[in-house]
């Protein structure tokens, strides 16, 4: 597979087969985010995509399970996204579930009937950047929706079928406002109801424009305690069941793994045995200059 750029893929799609359709982010303004930022973007040529399951064809796969990247895949014209999945099917007919990135703005985009369409087609599971459950914390990193948009919009889309799955952000609202964050956000995936969260607690790199913020003073990061706090008062307050959660640190060696309400417990205590030991250290803050 030629691939321009960083792979970037939830975990659970790890064993799936990544097909490119677009390289970059078509938003790509995020002030946390790195992924893109060196790429233009655009969306790859029909023949390229063709000539890619070809040779997976030909090389004896058959997956059942596949991933479209790059950024946000949903986002590419329903039309194209079908051709897409056409070509998909033709060559591999045993494939049953297509997933990819998407944002609250994609989904707006799409009519209803565009929606069930591309649900028909075979796409299943969309990953959608939700980050957090405070709006002044999306306006401030300017992402694409609000909280009343993200409502509305998964409402849509779950009722043509789609499974939702969350990314979100421990850190990203800042020093002190951890447990605000926790229970905004709790409160917010307890009336939506995802099948998975993804915690990508906060890293910021110096190219980022957040970290920027950081060196103007606009932004006070939070420091790995504090976001281990914060992910230990939101695995306290998600009510979802058969909720799949999966915690990671950059700074810090930790990962929080498991299914709620079933794990609960079990992940509350290898966090709270992660704060005792971090809460006996100098604060370590998840950014690199």
């Amino acid at each position: 597979m030629n691939y321009e750029g960083q792979i970037c893929r939830p975990p659970m799609e790890r064993s799936s087969f990544m097909l490119p359709v677009a390289v970059g982010c078509s938003y790509n303004l995020c002030t946390f985010c790195t992924l893109f930022k060196h790429l233009t973007y655009r969306e790859l040529p029909m023949e390229q995509i063709d000539a890619e399951l070809k040779r997976v064809k030909d090389a004896g796969g058959e997956p059942e399970r596949i991933f479209l990247g790059d950024g946000n895949a949903f986002g590419l014209e329903t039309s194209h996204l079908l051709h897409i999945l056409e070509r998909i099917h033709h060559y591999f007919p045993s494939c049953h579930t297509i997933n990819m990135d998407a944002t609250v703005t994609n989904i707006h985009r799409k009519s209803d009937a565009e929606l069930t369409a591309l649900y028909q087609a075979g796409i299943r599971n969309l990953y959608l950047g939700i980050e957090t459950g405070l709006d002044d914390v999306l306006r401030f990193t300017r992402k694409d929706h609000t909280l009343d948009e993200a409502y509305q919009e998964i409402e849509r889309m779950q009722a043509v079928g789609f499974i939702f799955n969350a990314h979100i952000m421990t850190g990203i609202a800042g020093e002190g406002r951890g447990m605000e964050n926790a229970e905004k956000t709790a409160e917010f995936f307890n009336r939506t109801h995802p099948a998975r969260i993804t915690n990508f607690s906060l890293f910021l790199h110096s190219c980022a424009p957040l970290y920027q913020d950081i060196q103007s003073g606009r932004f006070r990061p939070a420091s790995e305690l504090e976001n281990l706090q914060e992910e230990r008062r939101l695995l306290e307050l998600l009510e979802t069941d058969h909720l799949v959660y999966d915690g990671f640190h950059d700074f810090i060696e930790l990962r929080v793994k498991g299914t709620l309400p079933a794990d609960r417990e079990k992940m509350c205590r290898k966090l709270d045995d992660a704060i005792a030991l971090w809460a006996q250290k100098e604060p370590v803050f998840s950014f690199w200059g």
